[in-house]
């Protein structure tokens, strides 16, 4: 199966760039990533042939993306002020070339945006990848300034105060229109604040196959990488029995709708059955918003010998009950999909995550931030800070797939691969978002669907099925879990029948 685009982390460039080294000189590669860039900025970004822009060119070697965008759009008559943020006898040797091509051609250097000006549109050249301090002084006054603009903005490779690895905001971050990124996609662009400050995000791998230079280990989840997960069409004779049985173990003493969320998830997006087994003392016999779900005391729920997975979790409580269910659970052959207090009761007990780490069959986690802080030791901050390693620590000290939720979901694999997902909008941050997830991967899991495949399929639909609603709606206030479980039913089918 063919992956969708590689995702590559700043050294990872750093070796691709260095590979190219005998195929093509870095000054080639910095004039087509300029030509590019112009290009693009021609044709998105400028409205006529009279426009104004104003370009900002760092210290570093996007600076000199920056130096040949500006050749290129002054050649083509549009009026060009630049501005450069750095000291020319700091530059590399490639960039210092792109400096003295654009004094040639005429062009002209500002140190200090001009007060007396104004522009049609901004290409930010300040700087790349590998930024990792907070901006300050000049830079940060540039970027505010920008900022203040609401202009339209053309970003080179990222948008200049955004980690390429991390998608952390160092200080302040340029807020782009539109960022055209080289050689390959960077983390950065996808999670954590990569999708509030890029814009759209276009590919230019400057003539290269970069996956030819270096193996990727990281994609993009997007749309038609997820529609090649799909469970195939259903036969004419189908019958309950095809499509699995799900187990759904939650619903403590005020938090029954978790488990009722869950449940509903699986049910609608295709599980054959699904059980709920309730850890509420005073658990109503059945859910009339939905009787098609099975209530079943906890031990009835693990007497059954039909069970496809279990999803333990959503509303499970932090009680002594709650830790003896779930142990038993891990005890268990069935796959497993682990979310909300039983992440938290694993984190709690060592001899939980012992007994986790070692199990022979899968285990799926579904953390988020907070929840993955707790299993690791560590705060949150520190796992937003670098969420592409946080995701791969969790399937190392757990020995699970494992999806780090949040903006730019991490899905990683027990084969060192990692997906971030692209679909999903500010409407999942919502009560019950995360039992519907749940609840969804239990369906395919049912479905027989590995647990790869059932992870990246259900991550994807689920910030799909948000994206659906927040065009109907307008927006994402108000987004409701029910909601997605519906509108994810609905793609699922379409998909499938397409």
């Amino acid at each position: 199966m063919t992956n969708p685009a590689p995702i590559y982390s700043t050294a990872e460039i750093r070796a691709i760039e260095r590979a190219t080294s005998s195929l093509t000189s870095p000054h080639t590669l910095m004039e087509k990533a300029g030509l590019a860039a112009a290009e693009i900025a021609r044709s998105q970004l400028l409205t006529d042939d009279r426009s104004t822009v104003l370009v900002l060119a760092g210290p570093g070697n996007n600076g000199g993306d920056a130096f040949v965008v500006a050749r290129h759009l002054q050649a083509w008559w549009f009026k060009v002020t630049l501005v450069f943020g750095g000291e020319y006898s700091r530059l590399s040797t490639d960039a210092k070339q792109a400096l003295n091509a654009w004094l040639a051609a005429g062009g002209e250097i500002s140190t200090e945006i001009p007060a007396n000006k104004t522009w049609d549109a901004v290409i930010d050249g300040l700087f790349g990848i590998g930024l990792d301090r907070d901006l300050e002084g000049r830079y940060l006054e540039l970027v505010n300034a920008v900022n203040r603009m609401h202009l339209p903005v053309l970003a080179l490779d990222i948008p200049s105060g955004l980690g390429s690895d991390n998608g952390s905001v160092y200080g302040v971050a340029i807020r782009a229109t539109m960022t055209v990124t080289f050689i390959g996609l960077k983390p950065g662009l996808l999670t954590r604040h990569g999708s509030e400050y890029c814009g759209k995000i276009l590919l230019h791998e400057l003539d290269l196959d970069p996956s030819s230079l270096i193996t990727p280990h990281s994609w993009s989840l997007d749309k038609a990488y997820a529609q090649k997960l799909l469970p195939p069409p259903r036969p004419a004779d189908s019958h309950k029995g095809m499509f699995g049985s799900v187990g759904i173990l939650g619903g403590s003493a005020g938090m029954v709708g978790a488990a009722f969320l869950a449940g509903t998830a699986a049910l609608k997006l295709g599980a054959g059955r699904v059980y709920l087994g309730l850890m509420a003392a005073d658990a109503p016999g059945v859910n009339t918003a939905q009787p098609e779900l099975m209530l079943r005391s906890v031990h009835e729920l693990f007497e059954l010998d039909h069970l496809d997975c279990l999803v333990i979790g959503p509303g499970l409580g932090m009680a002594p009950d709650a830790y003896s269910w779930l142990d038993n659970a891990l005890e268990s052959t069935l796959p497993l999909v682990l979310d909300a207090d039983a992440l938290n009761l694993i984190a709690a007990h060592p001899q939980l995550a012992s007994r986790l780490r070692t199990r022979a069959a899968t285990s799926i986690l579904t953390p988020h931030a907070a929840e993955a802080a707790r299993l690791l030791g560590t705060s949150t901050v520190a796992i937003e800070n670098d969420r592409m390693a946080a995701a791969a620590m969790l399937v190392m000290r757990f020995n699970c797939c494992t999806v780090l939720k949040g903006a730019g979901s991490i899905c990683a694999l027990l084969d060192g691969s990692r997906y971030l997902n692209t679909s999903g909008n500010p409407g999942l941050s919502s009560a019950g978002i995360g039992d519907v997830l749940s609840g969804i991967t239990g369906a395919f899991l049912a479905q027989g669907l590995s647990s790869e495949n059932a992870l990246l399929l259900a991550v994807h639909l689920h910030g799909a099925a948000a994206d659906a609603l927040l065009e109907a709606h307008g927006g994402p206030v108000g987004m409701t879990a029910s909601e997605i479980i519906d509108a994810a039913r609905s793609l699922l089918n379409r998909w499938i029948k397409n």
